[in-house]
């Protein structure tokens, strides 16, 4: 079987789309980013948590402890 069937991951092209920060059209070097400039700000941003994913509580957390709960 040749190693040769699939091209190396860095000839795969990607389409260019809008950056999400700014909508100008990425760069292949910063994908999905246009520039480090808009991919630092995204980091930023997740780093002070303007992008949360939301979290679901347990209703067993949220009503305390079972009732019929030994403690043990």
């Amino acid at each position: 079987m040749g190693d040769d069937a699939r091209p190396p991951q860095d000839d795969r092209r990607r389409a260019p789309r809008p950056c999400p920060i700014c909508q100008a059209m990425s760069l292949p070097k910063h994908h999905p980013f246009c520039s480090q400039r808009c991919a630092d700000v995204d980091l930023s941003r997740w780093l002070k948590g303007v992008y949360a994913v939301p979290a679901r509580e347990d209703d067993e957390a949220e009503n305390g402890p079972d009732k019929n709960d030994d403690g043990l």
